[in-house]
């Protein structure tokens, strides 16, 4: 059982209505809903106690950003971690080591790329963990910057520099007839849609007790399967896709 929260707006709407799908396919119940107006809400406290008295196992916050701190630092205030799970929908491990393990402790999430997946993510992040602005280490958001860089430039190689200059159309082809590996998301391939499709993750934040330092913020709970992972072709109406 569900509850879904989402701020008023087309990416809060997009969430909760996708969120609402996956949950009653799987036998689940939405047992309510709040909308907000976004951005001018910053006190969340009566939409979390409501959620509380629903008898939802589950508090799904379809928001992002500063909203999503928030209502985490509030569901902290107001027990709602010890009550029930609560799982942030649009949240990365940057935000959760920003928000502290003290506040974050117990919150799920779902994430393609952490930096102690494996021995290869281990590696990269060793790499360029001292050349990151204020010792920041990067999120998937950022290491999928890296990696789709790396393999446009895989393909230019493959291609030859010539001819991916003299046509981009090709080098787009190219990128997706070849497979894609790195040390951020280990091997995978691109769809007939650009869609690039690598394993998910879901994580729990970590207590402070069982955090060795302090971006171990996360434990991994379960993989998704690149194949299982995204959203099938045939349901993304993309109009370059041929049927």
């Amino acid at each position: 059982m569900h509850r879904v929260f989402d701020s008023y707006d087309a990416l809060g709407t997009a969430t909760q209505r996708d969120t609402t799908k996956f949950v009653e396919a799987e036998g689940g119940q939405v047992l309510g809903s709040q909308l907000y107006p976004f951005p001018e809400t910053t006190d969340f406290s009566a939409m979390l106690v409501r959620a509380q008295a629903s008898g939802a196992k589950v508090l799904g916050l379809a928001n992002a950003g500063g909203d999503t701190q928030n209502c985490i630092k509030q569901a902290q205030e107001f027990g709602l971690m010890q009550s029930m799970k609560v799982a942030a929908l649009l949240i990365q491990s940057t935000g959760v080591h920003s928000l502290g393990l003290a506040t974050s402790q117990g919150l799920r999430w779902s994430e393609s790329y952490y930096w102690d997946l494996n021995d290869r993510t281990r590696a990269f992040n060793e790499r360029i963990r001292t050349k990151t602005p204020n010792g920041i280490w990067p999120n998937m958001t950022q290491v999928g910057d890296y990696a789709v860089t790396l393999h446009y430039l895989k393909a230019v190689a493959d291609l030859g520099v010539a001819a991916a200059k003299a046509d981009g159309v090709a080098v787009v082809a190219r990128m997706k007839a070849m497979p894609t590996d790195d040390d951020c998301f280990g091997p995978g391939r691109i769809r007939d849609d650009g869609r690039a499709l690598h394993p998910c993750y879901l994580f729990e934040a970590k207590t402070p007790g069982e955090s060795r330092q302090e971006w171990d913020v996360a434990k991994l709970l379960a993989t998704t399967p690149m194949d299982e992972a995204f959203r099938p072709m045939g349901e993304g109406g993309c109009p370059l896709v041929k049927a």
